[in-house]
């Protein structure tokens, strides 16, 4: 009688290291490691090619090194359940070891289909977390030490070897090059993926590049380099959170007390990037436990305010980078070709679309999860519904498009690469070219309505607009007392730094957030 497998399910976390299903697995006896190509997620409206593509490198990696102990990846097609059903028709399915994932509803009812099968035939389905994110979580309170916790623990090693399970048909060559719809899409200038790939970002950005995180991640030129570059690596689990962090803290106490002036510099800029691994987590629990903000606004009183008379005009305009506002449109046209913009153009394209173009987030949100190659379902619902005001929360961040362009991009370097129709025009208009003089145009070859189009909307005008439609919202009574239930349940409890440098909880910080800001 053949001896029983451990199944390890490969989802977003293609990678052998630091991976506790497939060190479990190993422990228990013979391993079957599976991915399933499911052709149904992929005619979900947030998954794309450049999606695919970074995990098909990723997949072709995680092969290698699964050979290198002892056992090629299993690939299959179909649906998950019945995919696992079959193989328990095959082999002797011990049990089925998996991390858990915290992605969008699709996935959510596709898990939810696996476990009753596996319920129906007796087998176990052992799920180990890789992230922060606490699964039925009461509250709040005491989560980041939960987090830190399970951060802090030693990271798991690879096996040394697996014992293989033979005569399974289905190895790396099943892997198709484009699944379902999204292979019609173009391919882009991709991010190299995979395990090695990933180490290799890290290295680089805690060695050389990490030293100007924090004065350069807002900058949409300086962050393609300043940024640490490892969102797809965390998003589909090359890298684990757990190593980065501790490599993170390693680098920066290898720098404490050197008297190297630069390496303040360093530790400002570790500092800042190790907060914002807290945050990935911290996002990535508002879906964990609230899960239909991938659908429904999180502060209910905003229901109605934008979702009737969504403008397609203005929606494709944006979507195209041709909005008549620069840095805006060349945000959005470097996103199409490349998948990525740092944070900050991230949340001011969102602001843009949510404020200035009164556009529900709904469809923008659709249209960023297929464009950012780096897409986690659990972080970009919650930012999307922060950067559109409709958590009742966080303050209005309504982006000012031409004071960011002053500010981030002052030289007009990076609109002039990727808006080439400005290419021509002189740094004192190349802000607001639509002030230029027609003569001005002329000679710039660059006619405003013609070569390149004029503001869709009066940017100062419809901030106001949209900051009087949510303050009268957010002075009522009833959407006041929901403010603060939404803050008791998804509002952080660690302690940040407030007004004046004093020590402030952030739950005391969302409270003064119920009103608007100016722009910004």
């Amino acid at each position: 009688m053949a001896s029983p497998v451990q199944v390890v399910w490969f989802k977003r976390d293609l990678r052998i290291d630091d991976h506790v299903p497939l060190v479990q697995a190993a422990r228990t006896g013979r391993v079957l490691p599976l991915y399933i190509v499911e052709p149904e997620y992929w005619e979900q409206a947030d998954t794309s090619r450049r999606h695919w593509d970074f995990i098909r490198g990723s997949l072709v990696a995680l092969d290698r090194a699964l050979r290198g102990l002892g056992q090629a990846l299993i690939v299959r097609h179909g649906d998950a359940a019945g995919v696992i059903e079959q193989l328990c028709a095959t082999v002797p399915v011990a049990a089925l070891h998996s991390h858990q994932e915290t992605g969008n509803q699709w996935t959510f009812a596709r898990d939810r289909a696996v476990a009753r099968s596996l319920s129906a035939r007796g087998i176990p389905w052992h799920e180990y977390r890789q992230h922060g994110v606490v699964r039925r979580l009461r509250k709040r309170d005491g989560w980041a030490a939960q987090w830190e916790a399970l951060m802090a623990a030693p990271a798991a090693a690879a096996p040394a070897a697996i014992t293989g399970c033979e005569g399974v048909a289905g190895g790396i060559e099943r892997l198709p090059d484009c699944p379902g719809p999204v292979a019609a899409e173009p391919l882009i200038d991709l991010q190299p993926p995979g395990l090695e790939a990933g180490r290799d970002v890290l290295r680089d950005f805690l060695r050389e590049r990490g030293r100007h995180y924090a004065g350069g991640i807002s900058s949409p030129e300086r962050a393609w380099t300043a940024s640490s570059r490892l969102s797809p690596h965390l998003a589909y689990g090359t890298l684990s959170l757990r190593r980065v962090l501790q490599a993170t803290r390693e680098r920066r106490h290898a720098l404490r007390g050197t008297p190297d002036p630069a390496c303040r510099a360093w530790q400002r800029s570790l500092r800042q990037f190790e907060e914002r691994l807290h945050w990935h987590c911290h996002f990535m629990q508002k879906l964990e436990d609230q899960p239909s903000i991938e659908f429904r606004n999180l502060h209910r009183a905003c229901d109605g305010l934008r979702e009737e008379g969504f403008n397609r005009d203005r929606f494709e305009a944006w979507q195209a980078g041709h909005t008549g506002f620069p840095l805006v449109d060349a945000c959005m046209r470097a996103l199409r070709d490349h998948g990525w913009i740092n944070f900050r153009m991230r949340a001011m394209v969102v602001a843009f679309a949510a404020y200035h173009l009164w556009l529900h987030w709904r469809e923008p949100a659709w249209h960023l999860a297929r464009m950012f190659t780096d897409y986690e379902p659990g972080i970009h619902y919650s930012q999307m519904q922060m950067q559109s005001g409709t958590t009742g929360i966080n303050a209005l961040r309504i982006y000012n498009p031409v004071k960011q362009s002053q500010d981030q991009d002052a030289e007009g370097r990076f609109i002039r690469r990727w808006v080439p129709e400005l290419a021509a025009v002189p740094g004192d208009w190349i802000h607001q070219p639509w002030r230029m003089p027609e003569s001005l145009q002329h000679r710039a070859g660059c006619r405003i309505g013609a070569d390149y189009p004029a503001p869709l909307v009066d940017h100062v005008h419809a901030a106001q607009r949209a900051r009087e439609r949510f303050r009268d919202i957010r002075r009522e009574a009833l959407a006041r007392r929901e403010s603060v239930t939404i803050r008791d349940r998804h509002g952080s409890r660690r302690p940040a730094r407030g007004r004046g440098g004093s020590q402030k909880s952030r739950a005391d910080r969302h409270q003064l957030d119920l009103f608007p800001e100016p722009d910004r």
